[in-house]
């Protein structure tokens, strides 16, 4: 069993990198069917966000495992001829690759450390695999306590006091940029998901009172704006809207440029002379890098925001200190619990022979005393069960102990053999 993790994010890549393996949803469950193919996996996660994209995978014996799980992530995108420089990626194994999950989990790997997205993805992406059965007996425990880890770290450090995420980073972007108040400020936002919601509240809460929102479902631009207080604005005159906008934030999801140099180029010429600042926060990214080129367009993408992070870095980065003995006990604790996954089997057959031997004594034993009262005979329960759970104790902790261990083979066929749990296991 290798527990393996093989991606890319803002960290290992440029965004011109990382958007050629970023999937939307549908390309996730797409995706995640192609993994059948392989029977060298025997669960499988895709994560894919804005700033990474990670495939973690339960491999049985893969002699090579870097290399298969890029040529795996590969071919779920649909990328096999695609060159690609290696070094692009990272990969962790075993213990490394548990810790960067929960690393992940609790936003200490994002590009804004503290920002709440991820945990909401991650139980995303963890859900769109359990409900594909992709995942098993190892995933949906590492998984659940990654989650779980997630939630104790904003609970107990401060690291989610201030908010901050990628949208609100491109906020103070703007807001940096802009030659004029936030509120005077009118403002264009393509896109109606999660992240141009979240770009919405910071807006606002900057004081933005003129805000106009444009998607390709115009009825999803509807309730956006409707939120808001601003004005939807059907996706094929954006364009038009975009020659009053002072700032243009873009998070479409669309899979190729929604804005080119021409097009940035007609709108800046139509502003006499007012700049526009544009922030492209997608992935793939919606605006042509050439826009940047243009004079009277400020454009920044999402790799631009790493400056707006740096301003509270020190602040955040105290804050995660105090989560690493979070994560660390977690990891600790799922790694004991992983152990006695190759046991558990054994000790199942040993304790369910033993409930059954249980019953039946108890059973010929009552049968002798017909006129028990309903309280004697639960006394006789629970003392049988007892004594059960008694003798037991010892063997099974022992055999914990050995989980994963060179002299678990041994135990294996020690209790095999001691209690005859061959015949136990070819009896059901």
């Amino acid at each position: 069993m290798q527990l393996v993790v093989l991606g890319l994010n803002h960290r290992s890549a440029p965004v011109a990198v990382r958007e050629r393996f970023s999937f939307d949803k549908e390309e996730v469950k797409d995706a995640l069917k192609h993994v059948y193919e392989h029977e060298a996996v025997a669960e499988c996660v895709l994560l894919s966000t804005c700033n990474r994209t990670e495939l973690y995978a339960v491999l049985e014996d893969v002699a090579e495992p870097r290399d298969f799980m890029l040529q795996l992530l590969k071919h779920i995108k649909g990328a096999e001829q695609l060159i690609t420089d290696d070094q692009w990626f990272f990969f962790y194994e075993g213990r490394e690759m548990i810790a960067h999950l929960f690393n992940v989990a609790s936003s200490l790997d994002s590009l804004v450390i503290g920002e709440g997205q991820i945990l909401s993805q991650l139980k995303v992406a963890y859900i769109t695999a359990y409900s594909q059965g992709l995942t098993g007996p190892i995933f949906n425990i590492i998984f659940q306590r990654a989650i779980s880890v997630g939630k104790r770290v904003r609970t107990m450090t401060g690291i989610a006091n201030t908010p901050v995420s990628v949208s609100y980073a491109a906020v103070n972007l703007a807001e940096d940029a802009l030659t004029k108040p936030m509120e005077d400020a009118k403002v264009l936002i393509l896109g109606a998901g999660t992240m141009s919601e979240l770009t919405a509240t910071h807006l606002q809460s900057k004081g933005v009172k003129s805000m106009f929102v444009s998607n390709r479902t115009y009825h999803k631009a509807e309730e956006l704006a409707r939120r808001f207080g601003g004005k939807a604005i059907h996706f094929d005159a954006f364009a038009e809207q975009a020659k009053d906008a002072d700032i243009l934030i873009t998070s479409t999801g669309a899979p190729h440029y929604v804005i080119g140099p021409e097009q940035a180029k007609a709108i800046a010429e139509e502003r006499g002379g007012e700049p526009i600042v544009m922030i492209d926060i997608a992935v793939p990214r919606d605006i042509d890098p050439e826009v940047a080129d243009i004079p009277g367009v400020y454009l920044f993408n999402i790799d631009s925001l790493e400056s707006v992070v740096e301003e509270n870095k020190h602040q955040r980065e105290a804050e995660a200190e105090k989560a690493k003995p979070i994560i660390a006990e977690a990891i600790r604790d799922i790694e004991e619990k992983l152990s006695y996954l190759s046991v558990r089997p054994l000790m199942v057959l040993l304790s369910d022979k033993a409930e059954r031997i249980r019953r039946r004594e108890l059973h010929r034993a009552m049968a002798k005393f017909p006129d028990a009262t309903d309280r004697e005979r639960k006394i006789m329960e629970n003392m049988s069960r007892m004594i059960v759970r008694k003798l037991l104790r010892e063997p099974m902790i022992r055999f914990g102990e050995v989980a994963g261990k060179d002299e678990e083979g041994e135990y294996w066929n020690l209790f095999r053999d001691m209690f005859d749990l061959e015949k136990e296991r070819r009896s059901l």
